[in-house]
């Protein structure tokens, strides 16, 4: 395989530039009709080059690359790979550090360009503030300490190496196929409106449209709020999503009842509130949201997405 990523970057292919995607799951897939005219794509997989998955990046317009951020020896083959690079691979499920992202660092070349896809839980619990991105980070769980990690990791590969780069904090992602509709068949509780928190959100695509504004018009070392213009409770939005698809409204519990029926997990989405202002990502990157807000989106979806 190494043999192989060599003959590639010495091909005449490669007066493109070269662009790595590290975690090509469903936003890497959108976010590949948007680079391969300009880069010549690579995209990481942990699969097997004989694997359906090898065959879907392929069939996209990137070359698959074996590679596991859990295991370092297998990064190697991607020192000096791409100068342009898209980390969308969440942390691992445990501890407090992003033991990935230091593994993926140490191999990261001079001076690259790389936009790292963060999360809106880095701030915590805001009580429903309205913020922008100098606000200042209060990660409440391990979850969201781990993406701190990252970003500390990333932004001393920057300093140390001269790299170039841009972190989008992004909120819960939907689309068509990413929508609340099982939670809603299932009567899964909601929380009453005294204590019902902010949330944010923002398609898929355009998640993927702001990566690729972020890789040519970021400014250098940058943080943006990767949210839309919705201003919603987490409870109106289950509401808005059961209306368009003609489902029942979740019930609603006070916190106090609700606590005993949903996981931990769950609750803990539950128990943060905050809204981000996107006002960074409209003035610097020019960006243009596909769906300024869910209502807006849900405009354009018919009953046919409904499958889950």
């Amino acid at each position: 395989m190494q043999q192989r990523i060599s003959e590639l970057v010495r091909s005449p292919q490669f007066a493109k530039p070269r662009c790595l995607i590290i975690g090509c799951g469903d936003v890497g897939m959108r976010l590949l009709p948007h680079l391969v005219d300009r880069f010549r794509m690579f995209a990481v997989t942990s699969q097997g080059a004989a694997s359906e998955r090898f065959a879907q990046l392929r069939a996209a317009g990137a070359v698959p690359v074996f590679a596991d951020l859990d295991q370092p020896d297998t990064l190697r083959r991607l020192a000096g790979l791409a100068n342009f690079i898209v980390h969308l691979a969440p942390p691992r499920s445990d501890g407090e550090n992003d033991v990935r992202t230091r593994h993926l660092a140490a191999i990261l070349p001079e001076k690259a360009h790389l936009v790292y896809i963060s999360t809106t839980g880095v701030y915590g619990d805001c009580s429903g503030a309205q913020f922008d991105e100098t606000h200042s980070l209060n990660p409440n769980n391990a979850r969201a300490k781990r993406r701190v990690s990252a970003e500390a990791i990333l932004r001393a590969w920057a300093k140390r190496r001269g790299g170039q780069l841009s972190i989008l904090r992004v909120p819960g992602i939907y689309a068509a196929d990413r929508l609340p509709i099982e939670r809603l068949r299932k009567a899964t509780p909601a929380l009453i409106e005294a204590d019902d928190v902010y949330t944010n959100h923002i398609h898929a695509e355009d998640l993927a449209n702001l990566i690729k504004l972020a890789m040519f018009r970021a400014r250098p070392n940058r943080v943006y709020h990767a949210v839309d213009d919705s201003d919603l409770k987490m409870a109106d939005y289950f509401d808005q999503v059961a209306d368009h698809f003609q489902l029942p409204r979740a019930p609603r519990l006070p916190r106090l009842e609700l606590e005993k029926q949903v996981s931990p997990t769950l609750l803990s989405f539950m128990s943060e509130s905050r809204r981000l202002r996107n006002q960074r990502i409209k003035a610097e990157l020019g960006a243009r949201l596909m769906f300024p807000t869910v209502a807006d989106a849900l405009k354009r979806m018919s009953n046919k997405s409904c499958t889950t």
